[in-house]
C-alpha cells in the first residue's frame, strides 16, 4: 500500500476559510470519484493556529492506493484530470508538495471523533543516511513516543527511499501524525517525562529547527 501525502498551500490572497471550504466541499467530491483510491483524508489546520501567522502548510491530504501500478492507472483517468484541473482554483501549484510514503502504525487505537490531529513535517539530520534515519525513527524513537498516555494513535509516514535517488531530495523526509481527544490533552502530554525523552531523542536523527507542526481537524472523504 502506498500513501500519498500532499502538503497544500492556498493561493496568494485567498482566505483560509475560503481555501478550506473549497477544498472540502468542491474539491473533495471530485477527488472521491477517482477510481483506485482506497482512502482519502483531508487534514485542515485549526483556524486558531493562524493567529500567530502563517503555518508550515495550509493542509495535508492523504490518499491511499494499492501500489505504483494503481497510481499510474489512476493518473490516466478523466476523474484524475478533473481533480488536477480544479487545483488552481484554490491551491498554489508552485508550492504544492507531493510525497509517496509508507505508513507505519506505532500506536494503534481508534481515531477519536472530534479530536485533534497533530501533524509534524520532519527533516532528517544533514548527512544521515535516509534508511538509517527511518529505522531510528521507528525504533527506538517511535517506541518512546508510543508511551505518551494521552495520545490515542501515532503513525509515521516515511518517504519512500526511491525519492532519494532523484536530483532533488524530498523537501520533507516524513510526517509524524498523532491523535488526541482534545488540545488540552495534547498540552498535558507536553509536561510529562515521556515528552522530555522524546524531545531529547530527536537530535539523534532530526535536523534542529526543521520541524513544522500543525494542529488539524480530520475530514474522511473516502474510506
Amino acid at each position: 500500500m502506498i500513501k500519498i501525502c500532499e502538503l497544500a498551500y492556498r493561493n496568494p490572497g485567498m482566505s483560509v476559510e475560503d481555501f478550506q471550504a473549497h477544498w472540502l466541499n468542491k474539491h473533495g467530491p471530485i477527488v472521491a470519484r477517482i477510481p483506485g483510491i482506497r482512502r482519502y483524508v483531508q487534514c485542515h489546520p485549526k483556524l486558531a493556529g493562524y493567529k500567530k501567522g502563517e503555518l508550515a502548510c495550509d493542509g495535508v491530504a492523504e490518499i491511499w492506493v494499492d501500489d505504483k501500478e494503481a497510481l499510474r492507472a489512476m493518473s490516466q483517468t478523466a476523474e484524475f484530470a478533473a481533480a488536477k484541473k480544479d487545483e488552481p482554483n484554490f491551491i498554489d501549484g508552485n508550492r504544492l508538495v507531493e510525497l509517496l510514503t509508507t505508513e507505519t502504525v506505532i500506536k494503534d487505537a481508534p481515531m477519536p471523533r472530534d479530536g485533534v490531529k497533530s501533524i509534524s513535517l520532519l527533516k532528517f539530520k544533514v548527512g544521515m543516511d535516509p534508511a538509517e534515519a527511518q529505522a531510528y525513527w521507528r525504533d527506538p524513537h517511535g517506541l518512546i513516543a508510543k508511551k505518551t498516555e494521552t495520545m490515542r494513535r501515532y503513525v509515521q509516514c516515511h518517504v519512500r527511499l526511491g525519492a532519494y535517488g532523484k536530483a532533488e531530495p524530498p523537501v520533507v523526509d516524513g510526517l509524524a501524525m498523532a491523535w488526541f481527544d482534545s488540545i488540552d490533552d495534547m498540552r498535558l502530554s507536553a509536561g510529562t517525562e515521556t515528552y522530555a525523552r522524546i524531545k531529547a531523542d530527536e537530535i539523534n536523527f532530526l535536523e534542529p529547527g526543521r520541524i513544522g507542526t500543525i494542529l488539524t481537524e480530520e475530514h474522511v472523504i473516502v474510506g
